[in-house]
């Protein structure tokens, strides 16, 4: 494989407002998601299947008894672990399923039931009979069982950091602030259901595996699965041309893929189809772990700070460990010459934890960024000028500069957008007949990130039309469209002359669409292939001739520390009687490098900030730790911001260009407008009402006098 360093681009289809290229499939109902395709994608007559899953939180399966299922029309069969297919690797306990008889936690997949129809599927599940032997389990976080520590948090950062001497700096601070903050457990919940199609098949005498999975990475589900079930990775093809959005939650392969895979293996060729339901998502597929934040800072009496400590108590499962990197952004986001961080776990009997939008980002930095907000009521210092003097000239957790560190702007800016210097400084001094009216400022920050192993590659079509392929997938995000102006651009073509095709493990490949670092990666292998393909062939290339290329390691990474930054700003209204919270108006202003499509991003940065508003008010999974289960496990129970939650919101940026991180000199938007957007609004509840909740979600009772 090539590697090729790369040359900033000539922007000329970058910045540009390309409409989305598969606006018209998805809009008139011709794309494809996963469950959805059929006999002319080898899909013909599937039969479909339904998960059984466990109802006791830890314990054994004594025994499955499917004859009604089985007896029931179409019901073809019911596996369970004594009959599945063995895998070869069972390392990973989230996706060893139905290899014995051991409950780990609460909706487990216990068997399958395979039928004709989904109907019949469904019916034959519900008559599918499993005994067990229960035993004793904990499923609830306290702050007395989230004692051991991780030996590195997600995806590889230190568990601890510990610089100066925090406790003796804190014992002769000015002031300080000492609190615990509190986010729930929340679930993804992406439109689109978690959903799997599997055909095995044979390519000369040897087995293959053909899928379309709703994922995030097609290359990473191959990864994951091809070793359990005894093959290469050459004989496993997974595709997802069109993926109904992920929210991280299909950032990596979970039970109900190898479920499928398994199932399809005892049916003769016959492709497998399967929907996890909406009620199954809340025990199969990821979720974000609750988290208690124990944060002090200590200052002067002007707001400079001179200690910061986090730490971090949350869970993981019992059968994979997963540590979420809460308390990472106050390792780098303001300037302490004493700092301490800290995550310890609680190994619990329930499912496994996964990536959330802006997983640690976004829990870490409610909690900070209340605490900057305690620490300027404290001091009395603007929360605004309380940040600007704690920004480092250098990155606090490397020692090295950082590359465009832009905050101050950010603050500054939407502090004149959203009419800061009209802000009364005391809470609960203005009231508008029955609601308090309040404002509030968080910081954000995303670390900007290429992940490695991209490769893309550039053929020469006739009339000057290029076939450009990588194995990135696009969750809805605009992929297509932003990988379309960068191929555009790096081979010096127009937009039109790019055949793109992506979604496809047989395509060179590609990271997972996560960590905000999709365009960041696959664009720069884009345009590390079309160089190389314009230096090999010239600009008049024969039809046929090809490239396939990587992108050269970057060296300004082992040089600068690169991350994004914003502030969001929220007005709160809160009723004086019911303790009701609106919030009629929220700005967002970021430094996030070139932007690659205003219109896609916008989309983005707009989607960010309406979860984060969702999260602080809303979001909230309920755990019944005596049984192990989530009760709210529907979208009816389990609220989210709807049309009338979100009145007059913005999202902007400022104009730059960060070549030095990326030919495009993009950095990464996905994740960024979640963070700190839960703390801006829980900031303007306090100014607004003089109280001040620290625990996620900022219902009603919080504010009832």
């Amino acid at each position: 494989m090539i590697e090729h360093p790369t040359r900033p681009l000539d922007a000329r289809a970058v910045g540009a407002d390309l409409r989305r290229v598969d606006g018209v499939e998805k809009v008139t109902g011709r794309a494809s998601y996963a469950v959805e395709h059929g006999a002319g994608d080898d899909v013909a007559d599937p039969l479909h299947l339904w998960l059984v899953t466990s109802t006791i939180a830890k314990g054994r399966v004594v025994d499955v008894d499917g004859s009604a299922a089985t007896a029931h029309p179409g019901v073809v069969a019911v596996i369970d672990h004594t009959s599945a297919p063995r895998l070869v690797d069972t390392s990973n306990g989230e996706l060893a399923i139905l290899q014995d008889d051991a409950v780990a936690f609460r909706g487990q997949i216990v068997a399958l039931v395979l039928a004709e129809t989904s109907e019949a599927a469904r019916e034959g599940a519900a008559l599918v009979h499993a005994r067990y032997r229960a035993e004793a389990h904990e499923a609830e976080l306290r702050e007395d069982n989230a004692t051991y520590k991780p030996e590195v948090v997600n995806p590889s950062m230190d568990t601890d950091t510990d610089e100066g001497d925090v406790d003796a700096a804190l014992g002769e601070a000015d002031v300080v602030v000492a609190q615990t903050y509190r986010t729930p457990y929340e679930h993804n919940n992406p439109l689109e259901p978690h959903a799997t199609v599997a055909r095995w098949g044979e390519d000369g005498g040897r087995p293959t595996l053909s899928m379309f999975d709703s994922t995030q990475g097609v290359h990473g589900v191959v990864q994951a699965i091809a070793p359990m079930l005894g093959l290469e990775p050459d004989q496993v093809r997974v595709r997802a041309p069109y993926v109904g959005g992920g929210f991280g939650s299909k950032g990596e392969a979970h039970a109900h893929v190898i479920a499928t895979a398994l199932a399809a293996r005892t049916t003769g060729g016959r492709p497998v189809t399967l929907a996890v339901t909406r009620q199954q998502m809340f025990s199969l597929t990821g979720y974000r772990t609750a988290t208690l934040s124990h944060v002090r800072l200590g200052a002067r009496l002007d707001g400079t700070l001179t200690a910061v400590e986090h730490a971090v108590q949350e869970q993981t499962s019992a059968i994979r460990e997963f540590a979420e990197q809460t308390a990472s952004p106050s390792r780098m986001m303001y300037a302490a010459p004493n700092r301490r961080t800290s995550h310890r776990l609680a190994q619990l009997d329930v499912a496994v934890p996964s990536w959330m939008r802006a997983p640690g980002e976004m829990p870490g930095m409610y909690a900070q960024e209340t605490a900057m907000d305690e620490l300027a009521a404290a001091v009395g210092v603007d929360p605004i000028e309380l940040r600007e003097r704690n920004e480092p000239q250098v990155d606090p957790e490397t020692g090295k500069p950082f590359h465009d560190r832009r905050l101050v702007e950010c603050l500054h800016r939407g502090a004149d957008r959203f009419g800061w210097d009209r802000r009364r400084p005391a809470p609960r001094s203005t009231v508008d007949g029955d609601w308090w009216v309040g404002t509030g400022v968080a910081s954000a920050t995303y670390p900007a990130m290429r992940s490695p192993g991209n490769a893309a590659r550039v053929r020469a079509l006739d009339g000057g039309r290029y076939a450009v392929a990588i194995g990135a997938v696009d969750i809805g995000t605009g992929a297509r469209t932003v990988l379309t102006q960068i191929a555009a651009d790096a081979l010096g073509v127009g937009t039109d002359a790019i055949e793109l095709a992506i979604a496809d493990s047989s395509l060179p490949p590609a990271s997972v669409a996560g960590g905000s670092s999709g365009t960041s990666s696959w664009g720069t292998a884009i345009v590390a292939a079309a160089q190389q393909f314009r230096e090999d062939h010239g600009d008049a290339p024969d039809a046929g001739v090809e490239t396939t290329a990587s992108a050269a390691a970057n060296p300004a990474t082992e040089e600068y520390a690169f991350h994004s930054f914003g502030a969001v700003f929220a007005e709160a209204r809160v009723h004086r009687w019911t303790g009701e919270v609106r919030v009629p108006r929220m700005l967002g202003v970021y430094s996030v490098g070139r932007i690659v499509n205003p219109t896609t991003a916008r989309s983005q940065l707009l989607g960010g900030l309406v979860m984060g508003l969702s999260a602080a008010l809303f979001e909230e999974s309920y755990r019944d730790s005596r049984f192990g289960h989530v009760v709210t496990q529907d979208l009816a129970t389990y609220h989210v911001a709807s049309h009338a939650d979100v009145l007059g919101i913005e999202a902007e940026w400022l104009e730059e260009s960060d070549e030095v991180f990326t030919p495009m000199g993009s950095r990464g938007i996905g994740e960024i407008g979640i963070v700190g957007t839960a703390a801006a609004v829980a900031n303007a509840t306090f100014h607004a009402t003089g109280v001040r909740v620290r625990d996620l979600p900022l219902t009603a009772d919080h504010f009832v006098q």
